[in-house]
């Protein structure tokens, strides 16, 4: 909680006044029962109608007082929370924005969100409460306890024996609720991923009828939730009740030892009302302080979850390494890589692009090909060998240089809520002429040209007003429109049509000579023509060299590249006709 405590800094000033005014606001409550026992002992038996009128009007601006400072305090405390809520949520989504992926995938995407979401409401409603009661029930608890002193000692000595039964009530509920909220919120991060994983695959379920296998799944995680929950809820409600009935046996007490002390002529009626008043104002305080003790209960397990990952330190730093000269641009010398540092995901990968070449990188579904992709644009460190661009090893750019060097489509991409031009252009800064480049280039001014809004037209979420080949298209834009050294396109033609894929190679060619190219693809007639073609198989290399001499010497390229173009070679493929008029491919592809 320290963590999250230091964002209450900047608000420290409006802080201290909003909780001056509670203060007052609070004393001044205090003030009431004790104007109102002087009236019954003192001013009512004189029977002086002004002198009794002059009280009752100081009690009623005193109510009036308490009111209005109460409610100004409270708009304060909100404030405070509302801003300080705000910049812990900022910098919580900058860092999770820095992690890198390895960090992330330890972390977890649905526990992000639900600690971006979640935990900083739990610190939101904790911060709000602290400042409205945390300092107003310490008021009139410590307060009523010393006024009634001047009271009654004897009657506030049996009040004070309740409170050590109080405290140790209070220890023992904490001492086991914190960690159950713990267990709680990693509940919750277990059902956000689970309803992140419905909503992603829909479609799959519903085209499987596995709604019904589905609900079932996410009924047994809610039920863990619930159950959790429950048990976490069940053991903090046991505080109210046992605290009503330790404050409310000692409320009985005073009101027996009152009334011998009254019967007696050790005390007085007034005193007597006015110690009852105290007492309710004492047990209210006392409840408002569970609250608080729940809510910092619950809030202290999300602060935790959100120092966590505010506090993890960068990962992939930068290291300064020396330059080599080459005449390569982009170098793999010996790779190898695992994901869970068992198993190697790819292993020693070697291959070298000079300025404007294209390596095509082709295999089955799980072989590396993307695995290459993250390494080369370092978001993962390779666990052996080097990679280089322009003879720099990439652990020596700082990131913001490296990621601008790249133009990508990846695998699995994502098109955003807007319109089709912000998409492109992806906050970048782009001239029109830029878009419309990138956009013919990807071959997408056609589909684009024929809507009514042309590029100002809004896209839904994940682009699903559009059809596969299109989304593709606009994605295949916004990677040229930012003119990159080197362009990555992970199956980014899986959508198209041949005809359509042919000519977005030759506006490649033509357009983007210059630019270094790695494509990954299902099908051969995409990267044919590239000046090297890298085939694997489970992270190993099988071949690698240009489309004619892996056909002459690698069986698995040759075994893939007939039984998708046939005998005839790649003009048969180029020169078929589109297998639909949806532009998506229905070739047989090797994964």
């Amino acid at each position: 909680m320290k963590t999250i405590f230091r964002y209450l800094k900047p608000f420290i000033p409006r802080m201290g006044l909003g909780l001056t005014i509670k203060f007052i606001g609070s004393v001044t409550e205090l003030f009431l029962p004790w104007v109102l026992s002087y009236m019954i002992d003192t001013v009512a038996p004189t029977k002086d109608i002004p002198r009794v009128l002059l009280w009752g009007g100081a009690m009623v601006a005193a109510a009036v007082l308490a009111w209005v400072t109460n409610i100004l305090a409270n708009r304060m405390a909100a404030w405070v929370a509302q801003h300080t809520t705000q910049a812990i949520r900022h910098d919580l989504f900058a860092k999770i924005s820095e992690l890198s992926c390895a960090q992330i995938d330890r972390f977890s995407i649905p526990s992000l969100e639900a600690r971006l979401t979640t935990d900083t409401y739990q610190i939101h409603q904790m911060l709000g409460m602290m400042q409205r009661i945390g300092v107003r029930a310490p008021i009139l608890l410590i307060g009523g306890v010393l006024v009634t002193l001047t009271l009654d000692p004897m009657l506030t000595l049996v009040l004070v024996c309740t409170l050590p039964f109080i405290s140790l009530l209070v220890y023992s509920v904490s001492k086991k609720g914190v960690p159950m909220y713990r267990a709680l919120q990693r509940s919750i991060d277990a059902m956000v991923r689970t309803v992140r994983e419905a909503v992603s695959g829909i479609r799959v379920i519903k085209a499987l009828s596995k709604v019904d296998y589905e609900k079932e799944r996410f009924n047994q995680v809610n039920a863990g939730v619930v159950e959790r929950e429950t048990k976490a809820g069940t053991t903090m409600a046991l505080t109210n009740p046992l605290m009503n009935l330790l404050l409310n046996l000692g409320l009985t007490a005073v009101i027996i030892v009152g009334a011998f002390r009254v019967n007696a002529g050790l005390s007085q009626p007034g005193k007597i009302i006015a110690f009852l008043s105290y007492f309710t104002i004492i047990l209210n305080a006392m409840m408002a302080m569970t609250r608080i003790f729940v809510s910092f209960s619950r809030s202290s397990a999300s602060g935790d979850r959100i120092a966590e990952v505010l506090a993890t330190p960068a990962d992939l730093p930068v290291r300064p390494l020396p330059r080599e000269d080459g005449a390569y641009h982009v170098e793999f010398r010996d790779v190898s890589f695992s994901y869970a540092k068992k198993e190697p995901n790819v292993e020693h990968i070697s291959f070298a692009l000079r300025p404007g070449e294209t390596l095509g990188i082709i295999g089955a579904t799980g072989c590396g090909k993307s695995t290459l992709i993250h390494l080369l644009m370092r978001l993962y460190d390779a666990d052996s060998g080097s990679v280089t661009i322009g003879g720099r090893p990439i652990a020596s750019i700082p990131a913001e240089e490296l990621h601008t060097m790249f133009g990508v489509v990846f695998q699995n991409d994502a098109l955003f809520a807007d319109t089709i031009r912000e998409n492109i252009a992806f906050g970048r800064g782009l001239s029109d002429e830029e878009i419309e480049k990138a956009a013919r280039c990807a071959q997408a001014m056609e589909f684009i040209s024929a809507l009514p809004d042309k590029f100002e037209h809004m896209l839904t979420p994940k682009g699903t007003n559009l059809s596969g080949g299109q989304k593709q298209r606009v994605l295949l834009a916004r990677a040229l429109a930012g003119r990159p050294e080197i362009l990555i396109l992970d199956d980014s033609s899986s959508a198209l049509d041949y005809r359509t894929d042919a000519a977005l190679r030759g506006a490649l060619r033509k357009e983007y000579a210059g630019v270094t190219t790695v494509i990954i693809a299902q099908r051969v007639s995409s990267i044919l023509h590239a000046d090297h073609i890298l085939v694997l198989d489970e992270g190993r290399e099988l071949g690698y060299g240009a489309h004619e001499e892996l056909m002459d010497c690698c069986e698995v390229y040759r075994e893939i590249a007939v039984s998708q173009m046939g005998e005839h070679g790649p003009e048969s493929a180029e020169s078929a006709p589109p297998p639909n008029g949806s532009g998506q491919q229905l070739s047989p592809s090797t994964s």
